[in-house]
């Protein structure tokens, strides 16, 4: 029981993490300036994004922005939940790895590093190669469908 709480840890903490960054974006979380809130609205956060990706063509960087933002909420409502975890785990490793090396084009390996997004990718995929994930929606479904 013990070993279980670690990795219910890290879902629970990438799990809260992306949800709440994507509802930021979104301005869920109050208005841009406030001291909680990072971006506050689409127009703060897509001129950032539009940075991270200025090596792409500017309608391209914005639809992957989107794209991103959509991921991210619906990872981290999936990983809270503890549904698909597996799958939800693994596409948050692929985004948060995609942002990493864009960061790292666009700023330099500091960034990425100093925002620990290689950190939160390698997490995500060791999340994504548990065994089971005993505490979590799929492990009761999976439970009640043997029975």
């Amino acid at each position: 029981m013990v070993k279980a709480l670690p990795q219910l840890y890290l879902r629970l903490a990438l799990g809260a993490g992306f949800f709440i960054i994507g509802c930021d974006r979104l301005g869920l979380w109050g208005p841009y300036g406030k001291p909680w809130v990072s971006w506050g609205d689409w127009k703060h956060f897509s001129a950032y994004a539009h940075e991270v990706m200025g090596f792409l063509p500017g309608g391209l960087a914005e639809v992957l922005a989107i794209i991103a933002t959509i991921a991210e909420v619906s990872f981290g409502i999936l990983l809270l939940l503890g549904v698909f975890i597996r799958q939800a785990a693994f596409g948050s490793g692929v985004l948060t790895g995609c942002f990493a090396i864009a960061m790292t084009i666009s700023f330099g390996i500091t960034s990425p590093i100093n925002y620990s997004v290689f950190t939160a990718s390698a997490a995500s995929f060791l999340l994504s190669v548990q065994p089971g994930y005993r505490w979590s929606l799929d492990a009761l479904l999976r439970g009640r469908s043997r029975s």
